[in-house]
Order: structure tokens, then sequence, then C-alpha cells
């Protein structure tokens, strides 16, 4: 048995590839998260979805961020069926493999559709990180739900985003574990301290309502709008960036402001310059199962907090006294003058907040799930010793 812990340890460890549908550099959440931490440890390879361009041939482009993470993205020219697209990414997985002397490794997903061109794959271990129910958001493939499905049977463990999630995935697996949205607080407890705002937040007149992350159709777009129009002295900032929905459809008044996107570094200056954060999301498919990543950020930097009544905000957050909830203006203009009145109490909720955050830590997430990582490697090494190297027919 040591024999096999060691195996798992050692200088052959096996490298860790993670096909997801997010970009590397697009906004630093989930995967970010995890993967840099895996990476402390082992190679990382993060195989994204393709680029169609106009070039000729296809290319996978792959760069290195940190020692030992690798990001790559395939390069296909536009025109090429399903077919021939399939084939093509299975090409160039194929070829990242060979080219980086890839022999053990691990796959780690968070996109069902990557299954179609790693199926063929011999993992030591397998892992599913469902954080999000794609299939209820905009856009999504048709065939979704059925290749997620082709996915749990095939993965040996299943990891959620949150509760919810994990009560929606828990009776189609034996190994499902719910990890909910956690933090990196030091990161975040920066906003505490911030006494000078960022150029493009300096002008904007308080008290401020911030929101941080991607504004999509998630986005209670008309609640905002109803609180901006009613409250024209408080101001709405707004940091993400504007994806699979029109710009032009975002309320546009002089106390709504589109910061845009900014880098996860910069964050903790945004936040640390308003009075109160806010997750307006809207109640619909999309944010049915979503485990906010902001609610714990926003505490961590010592900012109240306004969300909507999302069952994963609503279970812990709201249960504790920690956010307040509102799904309607009038609601919205309550909670949000209690908590403009209520200085005096800050320091007694602050205290609660910091008790809370000790155990919500994404070191915390990443040494628990690595635990049952490696112990179903044990599990497998004993069992099926030839599933482990590969060699099985």
């Amino acid at each position: 048995m040591k024999n096999i812990m060691n195996a798992f340890d050692d200088i052959s460890k096996p490298d860790l590839i993670c096909f997801s549908h997010l970009r590397w550099n697009f906004v630093f959440q989930r995967p970010q998260h995890l993967m840099t931490r895996i990476a402390r440890e082992r190679r990382v390879f993060f195989f994204e979805e393709p680029i169609f361009t106009d070039e000729s041939a296809a290319r996978l482009h792959v760069y290195q961020d940190g020692e030992n993470l690798y990001v790559a993205t395939p390069h296909i020219p536009h025109g090429r069926d399903e077919v021939e697209l399939n084939a093509t990414m299975k090409e160039l997985l194929t070829e990242l493999m060979d080219s980086y002397e890839i022999a053990q490794h691990m796959s780690w997903y968070y996109s069902p559709m990557h299954l179609k061109h790693s199926y063929h794959l011999t993992p030591v271990v397998s892992v599913y990180d469902c954080m999000d129910q794609l299939a209820n958001f905009k856009f999504a493939p048709q065939e979704l739900p059925l290749l997620e499905q082709s996915l749990i049977n095939k993965v040996d463990m299943v990891f959620t985003g949150g509760f919810s999630l994990y009560e929606a995935k828990r009776h189609l697996h034996r190994k499902v574990y719910p990890f909910p949205s956690s933090v990196d607080t030091t990161h975040f407890a920066k906003g505490r301290a911030v006494r000078q705002d960022p150029a493009d937040q300096a002008h904007i007149p308080g008290p401020r309502f911030g929101f941080a992350g991607v504004i999509d159709e998630r986005i209670d777009i008309e609640l905002l709008d109803q609180v901006a129009a009613a409250r024209p002295e408080w101001h709405f900032v707004m940091v993400g960036p504007v994806v699979k929905i029109d710009p032009a459809s975002l309320p546009k008044r002089p106390n709504i402001h589109y910061l845009g996107g900014k880098p996860y570094e910069q964050l903790p200056e945004y936040l640390g310059g308003w009075d109160v954060a806010i997750l307006p999301f809207a109640r619909n498919e999309a944010t049915r199962y979503i485990s906010p990543t902001k609610t714990p950020e926003y505490l961590a930097a010592g900012r109240r907090v306004i969300s909507t009544s999302i069952r994963d905000v609503v279970h812990p957050y709201a249960d504790k006294n920690l956010v307040s909830i509102a799904d309607d203006a009038a609601t919205f203009i309550e909670k949000a003058e209690a908590i403009l009145a209520d200085q005096a109490g800050y320091d007694a909720w602050l205290e609660r907040v910091d008790q809370f955050l000790t155990q919500n830590s994404w070191d915390k997430t990443y040494s628990d799930m690595w635990q049952l990582i490696h112990a179903q490697y044990i599990v497998q090494n004993v069992v099926q010793p030839s599933a482990v190297y590969g060699t099985q027919a």
C-alpha cells in the first residue's frame, strides 16, 4: 500500500488535463483557483474549447502560465462539420499529449462537450467538477444533457459547485460530493483597507452599490433599473464583462456605471470603495443551481450584501444573517436603507462574517477534493492495476 501511495506523490506523479468551457484568461473563478493549486504539485494542462479562424490548417496554441500550468487552445478553420471538428480536436489533444510526453494523467472536466474528443483516454482518475447546470444557460447546445449523462457514467467521481446542484446530481452517480464556492480571504480582505479608489471609480458619488462578475442573462436588469430609477441619488457600479446579451439591452441611467472587466488582482480595490455589494440575479432556469463565488468574496472584503433569493445564497448566508435578501425593488430599497443606517452594527456583523469564513477557503476545498481523489487513485491501483498504467484493452 505504501508503494501505491508513493506512486501518486513521487516524481512520476500523474499530470492533469483539465477540459474547460471557460477561457483561462476570461474571469478568474473556480477552475483557475483549483488548477493553480493543483499545479503546485504536478503539471496541469488546461485544454480549452476551440477558436474558429480563417487559417487554412488547424493548430494548437500552447503557452505556459506559471511553472507547471499550460494553456492549450485549439485553433480550427471555419467550415468543418461536426465529425471533422471532433476528429480534429482529438488529433490536437493527441498532439498535446505526445509533445509534452503525457503518460499517466488524470482527467478533470468542467464541460461535457469535451467528452466528444476525449472519450478514448484512460486516465488514472477522472473527475467531473460540475460548477453550473450548463444546459440551462443561454445558447447551450441541445446535446449537452445527453453528453453530461455520458460523462457522469464515465468518471470516477462528481463534484458540484453548490448544494442545490448536489441535490440535483446525487442520484446520478455513486460518488457525488458538494463543494460550494470558496474564497481567497487574504486576497479580498485587502478591500477592507482600501484608501484610494481606482481611477474609473473615483468620480462616482456615494452611496455606491456594486456588482462584480459576468453580466449576462442571469442578471435581473429590470430590478437594477427599477431601484436605480427610484433612488437616483444612489449609484450602481457594475464591474465585469457583458456576454451573451446585447449591451444595448442594459439599463442606461446616470447613476448606473458599467466599468467593464477587471483583473482578479484589482477586484479588492473596487469592492473596498462600495457601501453595499449586490447580487441582482434573476430567478430563472440559468440561476436555479448557481452558487455565486462573489458571495464569500464580498464578505471577505467587508462589504454588506443584498442578494435576490438564490437558493445557495439563502442557505447558508441569509440563514446566518450575513446577507440580506430582496427580490423586488421595494424590498431592495428597504434592505439598503437599513444597511446604510446601521453603521453601529457593522462590527458585530463583521465578526460573524470572519467566524464563518474561517471554514471557507479555496485551500480547504482543494485539500478536501484531493483527499477524495487520492483515495480513489489508491483503490483503482489495487483493484485494477492494469487500468492505472493504461494497458487495458
